[in-house]
């Protein structure tokens, strides 16, 4: 069955942190990979499913979201806050200010890779600099940085910290992801301090002042050098700021993408080109900027309504922020587990994140959750990783996927949205995943069940033990052995 792209009306954001969501037309415009480096690392990272994402800076201080309150644009997401909130240009300094107090003497990036990888993750990615430009790795052009004298910790062992973070994951069998934004707000050559700025692009016109573009093309491309060369084995460079394009390939359908009036080209042929001389097969994700340095797509905050035949990950919050945010709501295991099955019964993968707190931990919570969905991982996971989408992908509360050897397919079974624990009935009835032979079926952590097959029903009787509390919790898992 050949799948049609779809992604339209579906990406709503889920909170209000997300409104500021980079959504595009992921149906428009992907280009596979041609590189057979590239291909391969594309297939294992689709074999991956589920990874850790990180939002961390000095706003996690304020417990403010990330970067966004620097952008002078009246959304609810730049909201200032706090006693220097009325006028734009002491809040600048006072946010730039955080750097000299920023001090995550908790920060122990081996817990944080055990945690994740006993929650069943496979893949990491790390915010290296975020909009606000603040380097959370030791960059020798700029000292708006955690390694710079002025902030506290440069003077801890660990004080390079994305350093630290993707050698302590990369021990533990994890591929490694570097998030990158390519805009820059404390760049003097992305935001001009000749003109103020008027909103999250480029506050000059690049082809009015070419040489200044150039001067931060070149920072850009320099900076993504250091991380390519100096951080050990490099799987995924994830671009953030999709603002920062070639004007040619602005879609006005998209409503943020009206906002970008100049031209604002960084040259990614340049800059995929040195990546991949340094770190063959690299995965690069130029998000929302279709083409061939978009390897996969981003929908964020939102799971698209049907599988999709492109490679694609749901960037999601397990709070309701990215960044830490003090007592924030964090999902229930349950519900990150439903989201989990979803998107994989749809082909893609889940990247949840966790933002880390001033101090340099995750809230309690995170862990509790992490611990969670783990023992459900521990029993579950076959049907997850190495998995493709099946027909009919849905029904009700089933979800399909396949083996990518074909050799067996997966249903699960949810448990009610507002319960735990999943109650099976003493008969399920299910359609046969496009009417494969079934030799054997098996409920995951209870063993062989019997079934009857009428067509293209398969009928399976689940042990009356395992009816009403059963000890199963989130999702039931049934093995079709073909």
């Amino acid at each position: 069955m050949k799948l049609n792209y779809v992604l339209s009306a579906a990406l709503t954001c889920i909170t209000v942190w997300g409104l500021h969501a980079q959504h595009h037309n992921v149906s428009a415009g992907y280009v596979p990979p041609s590189d057979p480096l590239v291909q391969q690392n594309l297939a294992e990272w689709q074999d991956l499913k589920f990874g850790l994402f990180m939002h961390w800076g000095t706003y996690s201080q304020w417990g403010i979201v990330e970067s966004w309150s620097l952008c002078p644009e009246d959304e609810g997401w730049t909201v200032r806050r706090g006693p220097h909130a009325e006028n734009y240009f002491d809040y600048v300094k006072a946010y730039e200010n955080l750097q000299t107090t920023f001090n995550p003497i908790q920060f122990n990036p081996e817990k944080w890779a055990e945690a994740a990888k006993q929650a069943g993750m496979k893949y990491v990615v790390f915010t290296t600099k975020h909009h606000d430009g603040f380097a959370m790795f030791d960059t020798k052009h700029s000292d708006y940085k955690i390694t710079d004298p002025k902030t506290p910790f440069s003077a801890n062992p660990k004080a390079n910290v994305a350093k630290e973070i993707f050698s302590a994951f990369r021990t533990d069998g994890f591929k490694i992801g570097a998030y990158f934004s390519k805009p820059d707000w404390h760049s003097d050559d992305y935001w001009w301090p000749y003109f103020p700025p008027k909103d999250r692009n480029v506050n000059y016109d690049p082809v009015k002042y070419p040489e200044r573009w150039e001067n931060f093309k070149q920072f850009t491309y320099n900076q993504i050098e250091e991380l390519m060369t100096d951080y050990g084995k490099m799987d995924i460079l994830w671009l953030d700021g999709g603002w920062v394009r070639p004007f040619a390939t602005v879609d006005t359908t998209v409503e943020w993408q009206r906002t970008i009036k100049v031209e604002q080209d960084i040259d990614m042929a340049r800059i995929a080109g040195m990546a991949r001389k340094h770190q063959p097969g690299i995965l690069v994700v130029d998000r929302t900027v279709p083409g061939e340095f978009e390897n996969y797509v981003t929908p964020e905050q939102t799971v698209p309504e049907e599988p999709l035949n492109i490679p694609w990950e749901s960037c999601m919050t397990m709070g309701g922020s990215w960044s830490y945010v003090p007592h924030d709501t964090y999902k229930p295991a349950r519900q990150i587990v439903h989201t989990l099955i979803k998107i994989v019964s749809r082909g893609g993968s889940y990247l949840l994140n966790i933002g880390p707190g001033p101090h340099g931990d995750w809230d309690p919570a995170a862990y509790q959750r992490l611990e969670e969905i783990g023992t459900w991982m521990s029993v579950n996971s076959e049907g997850i990783y190495s998995t493709r989408s099946i027909a009919p992908f849905a029904e009700q509360n089933l979800y399909y996927t396949q083996h990518k050897s074909g050799n067996a397919s997966y249903v699960f079974y949810l448990s009610n949205d507002d319960q735990d624990e999943v109650s099976l009935p003493d008969k399920l009835r299910f359609t046969v995943p496009e009417g494969k032979a079934i030799k054997r079926v098996e409920l995951l952590g209870v063993g062989e069940v019997s079934f009857k097959r009428t067509d293209d029903t398969l009928e399976v009787s689940i042990p009356k033990s395992k009816q009403q509390n059963s000890g199963i919790r989130y999702a039931a898992t049934f093995t079709l052995i073909h």
